[in-house]
């Protein structure tokens, strides 16, 4: 969610707040019920007649389920300093997290598997995958054609036209479908992929109900993807993990997007491009 604080205030924290209710869509008497705080409180906190204290304020943000960034954000608005760190993969104290990710892209060869952070950039990724982007031409030529000197993205990767875009058979499913979650996410967290997301709207190939997806229709349980190249096809499913209780800013934003045969040929195309 897009809302930033001002400055360090009651009044501040209080629109953070307010703005976090109202993306959850729960009132000022259910949050109470179950934060166990009054909505007397409450009420005073979100209009700034009442400072919160850290205790409170993470006790809402645990009740509102705000991502860490987030409940970072609310703790400065309210006067605190940040509770949660933000360490690099790359960092000493990450490497029980970098291995974990590291084996189970390696456990799930010959089927490609990612680890994309909230912005859908990519921060691993294993051979199979590789051998999957290359389906649709050289991988380094796609990725500089939809990326430029930006950070690979699993996004502008799938929807740029230069991308393997063209080579997705049953694009009228997977465009919707990540537009929706895409969509979803960036309302929840925020961050630069609203912004690429609103270019999208400009793409004359992309059909603009695609951004206002029908909330009534029954998602379903995986997302198919069928690539074809010449004589090629390739039907997956992809999956989406994610960290059940992170308590660092990097680990509660990323998540394994594995990808696993939706057919014997399938199957079979895989494991013979991972072993030439």
């Amino acid at each position: 969610m897009a809302v930033t604080a001002a400055s360090n205030t009651p009044a501040a924290f209080g629109t953070l707040l307010r703005a976090w209710r109202a993306a959850r869509k729960v009132s000022q008497l259910e949050l109470s019920l179950a934060a166990t705080v009054s909505q007397r409180h409450l009420s005073f906190l979100e209009s700034g007649r009442a400072r919160p204290s850290r205790q409170m304020v993470l006790q809402l943000a645990e009740t509102l389920e705000v991502p860490l960034r987030e409940r970072n954000a609310l703790l400065t608005a309210a006067g605190f300093a940040p509770f949660y760190r933000e360490r690099s993969l790359d960092d000493a104290a990450m490497k029980p997290v970098r291995d974990a990710l590291e084996q189970m892209l390696a456990h799930h060869q010959p089927y490609p598997a990612v680890v994309v952070d909230r912005d859908y950039d990519l921060v691993l990724a294993n051979p199979a995958f590789d051998s999957l982007v290359g389906i649709a031409g050289d991988p380094a030529a796609l990725w500089q054609a939809c990326c430029g000197d930006r950070p690979r993205n699993l996004l502008r990767l799938t929807f740029h036209r230069d991308g393997v875009r063209p080579f997705i058979r049953n694009f009228d499913a997977v465009g919707p479908m990540m537009l929706a979650r895409s969509w979803r996410e960036a309302a929840a967290r925020g961050g630069p992929i609203g912004g690429y997301l609103e270019t999208l709207r400009q793409d004359p190939d992309i059909p603009p109900h695609w951004h206002t997806p029908d909330p009534s229709a029954p998602p379903p349980p995986v997302m198919p993807l069928e690539l074809a190249r010449g004589g090629m096809t390739l039907r997956l499913f992809a999956m989406i993990a994610t960290f059940g209780t992170p308590y660092d800013v990097t680990t509660d934003e990323l998540r394994v997007e594995t990808f696993f045969p939706a057919d014997a040929a399938s199957e079979a195309l895989l494991r013979a491009r991972a072993a030439t």
